[in-house]
């Protein structure tokens, strides 16, 4: 049994917590959200709760149920709260900057880079050239765009140069030795 799934998830005053069959819609002061589940598990609403159980005694619906209110839990999260990531932009030259709905990055490349945010309701912004922060409510979203932006150029081991998630740790190595 998943112990993460046992667990109720609460509502707050300000969410309304829709659920039609698998699919559950939460609505909030940051946006909405909508995702549909496999019938592996019930989903149900009591007393201001959300109470996650699963189908049946098989090996997948006991592991999936878990997942599950752990999805719905970060659904409920990002509606309140949001979630955020920063990114560093390290390199001589190296900056960012925001044209409508496009990123355009200059990572010392022979052309700059430009990424089209994918998701409709992720904010970024850009400070100082250098420093992007990636907003919204879904958790997926927010990690995947800072993935994507991460993996234009990685940071590397030597030099350091590269974009850098805040918070990540960066192996550093040193150079050759000369005899």
């Amino acid at each position: 049994m998943s112990r993460i799934g046992k667990l109720p998830i609460d509502i707050p005053s300000n969410v309304k917590v829709t659920i039609t069959g698998k699919k559950i819609l939460v609505e909030g002061p940051k946006g909405k959200l909508e995702k549909e589940f496999k019938p592996a598990a019930a989903i149900e609403i009591n007393d201001n709760q959300i109470i996650i159980t699963p189908g049946d005694n098989s090996r997948f619906a006991q592991a999936y149920y878990g997942t599950m209110r752990a999805i719905i839990n970060n659904m409920v999260k990002g509606v309140v709260d949001g979630y955020s990531k920063s990114l560093e932009l390290h390199g001589v030259g190296f900056k960012a900057a925001m044209k409508d709905n496009v990123l355009v990055l200059n990572l010392g490349y022979s052309h700059n880079i430009d990424y089209t945010i994918p998701y409709a309701d992720i904010k970024i912004t850009v400070t100082e050239n250098t420093k992007i922060k990636v907003e919204g409510p879904d958790k997926h979203a927010v990690g995947q765009v800072t993935a994507d932006i991460y993996h234009f150029y990685p940071v590397e081991p030597y030099k350091g140069k590269g974009v850098r998630i805040v918070g990540k740790y960066i192996i550093r190595k040193e150079g050759k030795k000369t005899a």
